[in-house]
């Protein structure tokens, strides 16, 4: 496992963040972590990277334990938690060489101009950071957890203020990342963001594990299928009683399986141009587990 801990807790006075919560990540996953704002996932991505020490429970993280042996997990590890932090008198290349180590000299700055790159910041200029809008300060936060060409990369709410282009470009940079061998967790809470990136979810709610899984083994079919025709009235004529939702060129048709269904079509002359399963979304899961009265996990 990339990251385990056990019974992980933290307890600000009286107020319990985190809640004796067992996480194991592999290694290679894109990991999302998921819940509404006061969940407790930020304090646990701080407690993962030391920045925040547990009131008890033990963490590893790349198979050592944290805080413990964090000078040699931390250069290993790629993080950007609670927005970027810079220099802003300073242009971001200033920043990035001041955040480099090994920044000096030729191969310094192929790799921060190699970060840049990577985040969509290439043809930046000398201006100061203080001058950036936020998607430029969390596209410049990004590349300075780049910098090292980490094991393991977290991010927290890394898409803030980024426009849609901009978290399309963000999901295809950590997909590329992980298919290049670096293990991707992100905690959000937004329900889209999660679904179209992540291999595997895990949902906080009022700081416990509520669930970890599989994005996949958690859309379960409905018993529905969305079929699409330009003749619904045909759907309608052979299915009465079956359909559920009609709109447009769109019918929604319960209790038969597709390939029956596909097959009755056929047989009564409905010409089909999509048939489609429906299963479980990410949503309706979360929902299930924290309130439907919640309002504060959002999809955009």
């Amino acid at each position: 496992m990339i990251i385990e801990t056990t019974d992980l807790t933290k307890r600000f006075g009286r107020v319990t963040a985190v809640d004796r919560v067992s996480l194991q990540v592999p290694r290679g996953v894109r990991f999302g972590l998921l819940g509404p704002n006061g969940s407790g996932k930020t304090t646990l991505v701080r407690m993962l990277v030391g920045l925040v020490h547990a009131t008890s429970g033990s963490i590893e993280v790349l198979g050592e334990p944290m805080p413990a042996r964090a000078a040699a997990v931390l250069p290993q590890v790629g993080a950007l938690v609670e927005g970027p932090a810079a220099w802003g008198n300073l242009s971001g290349r200033a920043n990035l060489r001041l955040l480099d180590a090994a920044g000096r000299g030729r191969a310094g700055r192929r790799r921060i101009d190699a970060a840049l790159e990577q985040v969509g910041l290439g043809g930046i200029d000398r201006r100061p950071v203080r001058a950036y809008s936020l998607g430029m300060r969390q596209r410049l936060g990004i590349a300075a957890a780049l910098l090292r060409e980490p094991a393991l990369l977290l991010l927290d709410e890394p898409t803030n203020g980024l426009d849609p282009r901009g978290i399309h470009e963000m999901r295809d940079m950590l997909t590329s990342l992980n298919e290049a061998g670096t293990t991707v967790v992100l905690s959000s809470h937004l329900l889209s963001e999660v679904e179209a990136l992540c291999t595997q979810v895990g949902v906080m709610d009022r700081g416990r594990l509520a669930l970890r899984s599989d994005l996949e083994a958690l859309r379960t079919p409905t018993g529905r299928v969305v079929v699409r025709t330009p003749d619904p009235a045909g759907v309608v004529g052979l299915l009465d009683g079956q359909v559920v939702e009609r709109a447009g060129d769109t019918v929604v048709v319960q209790g038969v399986d597709p390939a029956t269904l596909n097959a009755l079509l056929v047989r009564g002359g409905v010409p089909v141009s999509g048939l489609t399963e429906e299963r479980r979304t990410l949503e309706q899961v979360v929902l299930e587990l924290t309130g439907s009265g919640n309002d504060r996990l959002e999809r955009p």
